[in-house]
């Protein structure tokens, strides 16, 4: 009796390669004079939702109700705590009250709470309150902030979506800059945005 032993070649399992995650950018300017760039990944990978909606009002691929472009281009940074954070991202009134999302609501849920404020330079997400730093659970907009130092104590109140990876002397430039009750004395406008 005689066995053969047929050897088949089957293709090798496929392995994909996880997306990077976006890098997008601001050219920030403090008084009409320009400071520079800052870079930001944002973790896709962790808090897609969050992410995407960052993303998408840096390079003003969404759209208002109107059917224009809308996002971060021209706003400015209307909070700045020295010690703790700077906040933008209110391009409807541009002082902290303005909300809106790229999902057709003026806000959406927090997407997780995976990773901490545990040190300087992430972005996490803001929202409606001038004066305090959350108005609540699932108030996630277009206002965001990045911190400038270890805040553990908004751990759990704000999702953290991305963080500085070029531009953190920027970020400590602005966050030095002269305020009264922590508004900017002189604008910090994103004169540019984008992704890269």
């Amino acid at each position: 009796m005689q066995t053969s032993l047929f050897i088949t070649s089957a293709p090798p399992p496929s392995f994909t390669m996880a997306e990077p995650n976006p890098v997008v950018f601001f050219d920030i300017a403090l008084g009409g004079e320009s400071l520079g760039r800052v870079k930001m990944e944002l973790f896709a990978n962790i808090t897609p939702r969050t992410a995407e909606n960052f993303r998408q009002f840096c390079t003003g691929e969404s759209k208002n109700p109107k059917g224009q472009p809308q996002g971060y281009k021209g706003s400015k940074f209307h909070r700045v705590v020295k010690g703790f954070m700077i906040q933008g991202g209110d391009f409807i009134n541009g002082d902290g009250t303005g909300s809106r999302t790229i999902y057709g609501t003026s806000k959406f849920a927090d997407e997780n709470f995976t990773l901490g404020h545990d040190r300087a330079g992430l972005l996490s997400m803001a929202d409606l309150s001038l004066t305090t730093q959350n108005s609540g659970p699932n108030t996630n907009g277009c206002q965001f902030f990045i911190t400038a130092t270890p805040s553990p104590s908004l751990n759990g109140k704000h999702v953290v979506f991305g963080q500085v990876i070029d531009g953190m002397d920027i970020v400590k430039m602005i966050e030095h800059t002269r305020t009264t009750n922590e508004k900017p004395n002189q604008d910090v406008t994103i004169v540019q945005s984008g992704e890269m």
